[in-house]
């Protein structure tokens, strides 16, 4: 099997000091391409730096939980880093009210949501999504921006009806780690219903294990449990999500 970890932090320390064992774990693993995130400005260049590696993607955005301290300067950063990059997506971008708790929160991470969407559409650029506890405010923004360029809305853990509404907004669904808990089980359910073409598979690493540093390596196990939902094989998984990979890479020229 040949596998993509949709949504891997290794830029983050817990795994850049030790990148070249946790690429060659991963590779042994089928694990071959990766996509890579930034989560604010204060990452941006160790992420920029990894899309030398060979089968590394990237992708440049503020997440939700900065937006609070995101300013003018970091915006002008950003377009000028995927101006740099034109194969990066914008990401990892979104909302997230479960860590904002009051309304002035919200509307500052709809705020710098909604112009990180505008930028990705003026780009012709996919998103990452981080939707916690949002998706109606999400999918809000996305129809508001008339954002059109598709992505992964990731690290999925709604019901199955808000990957639907998202699925018709243009994005996959990224089934991750939460499979690897048998009580998650609205993902469970996600993976097991949703039609494959829709989903993409991640980690989310070195995050989403207790007690553990997650790495790309899972993304096997993950394909594995998500073909034992299904009832299919663990081939069947690897060969449509890489379909659904290549799919969203072929957008930037990064196929």
């Amino acid at each position: 099997m040949q596998l993509t970890d949709t949504h891997c932090h290794l830029a983050d320390p817990a795994l850049l000091g030790s990148l070249p064992q946790v690429l060659a774990a991963a590779r042994a693993a089928g694990v071959c391409r990766f996509i890579v995130p930034a989560t604010q400005r204060a990452d941006f260049a160790d992420v920029a730096a990894l899309s030398a590696l060979p089968s590394m993607h990237i992708a440049f955005g503020i997440h939700p939980w900065f937006a609070g301290s995101a300013e003018e300067g970091d915006f002008i950063y950003l377009e000028r880093q995927l101006a740099q990059h034109p194969q990066a997506l914008v990401g990892e971008i979104g909302l997230d009210y479960g860590r904002a708790q009051t309304q002035e929160q919200r509307l500052r991470q709809v705020e710098v949501f909604e112009r990180q969407l505008a930028l990705a559409q003026r780009l012709r650029r996919p998103v990452i999504i981080h939707n916690l506890k949002a998706t109606a405010a999400v999918v809000r923004s996305v129809k508001s921006c008339r954002f059109t360029q598709g992505g992964i809305a990731h690290a999925f853990s709604g019901s199955l009806e808000e990957a639907r509404i998202l699925t018709g907004c243009g994005f996959k669904i990224g089934i991750g780690s939460l499979l690897l808990n048998p009580a998650a089980r609205k993902a469970r359910r996600a993976a097991a219903e949703l039609p494959l073409a829709d989903i993409v598979l991640e980690t989310d690493s070195p995050f989403m294990l207790k007690n553990a540093v997650n790495t790309p390596a899972n993304v096997r196990e993950i394909a594995v449990i998500a073909a034992q939902l299904r009832g299919v094989t663990p081939e069947e998984v690897a060969a449509q999500t890489e379909r659904n990979v290549d799919a969203l890479l072929e957008k930037v020229g990064g196929f």
